[in-house]
């Protein structure tokens, strides 16, 4: 059985609906689930985990949540080389490049994405709680 973290920000819930419908989906398959949102997650803890799920709105212009989430995922950054990962966050404008940096960010540290990103534009539809689950039966 793998052992997968999923850790979030979530300011409107959005996000946070979205980390529930990624722990059902790799529960699903049968993995150990622990959760964590940014403030109680740190870069030591990663080596608990055979996969992690980040997920994080777009803020500002088009960035990570910058007081919570971003410190912690900096601190996260340089041990991702080799790791199992997998991205999701919603975005009430913009066309996600938010996303799409961060991706590139994690590729470049070595990082290997079980599967593409998963964005929504405000709360998941059905869709996307579909696609959710999807990411995270592909970490475990």
């Amino acid at each position: 059985m793998s052992k997968v973290a999923v850790v979030y920000w979530s300011g409107t819930g959005n996000t946070a609906a979205m980390a529930a419908a990624v722990i059902d989906g790799a529960k699903e398959k049968g993995a150990e689930v622990e959760v964590y949102t940014s403030a109680n997650f740190n870069a030591a803890m990663m080596d608990d985990y055979d996969a992690i799920a980040f997920g994080c709105p777009a803020m500002g212009a088009e960035v990570l949540e910058e007081s919570e989430f971003d410190p912690m995922f900096a601190e996260c950054e340089s041990r991702l080389g080799g790791r199992k990962i997998a991205l999701f966050g919603s975005y009430g404008w913009g066309s996600g490049e938010w996303m799409e940096n961060w991706a590139d960010a994690c590729k470049g540290a070595g990082a290997v994405l079980a599967c593409d990103y998963v964005i929504c534009n405000g709360a998941p539809d059905a869709d996307g709680i579909t696609a959710c689950k999807e990411l995270g039966a592909a970490l475990a």
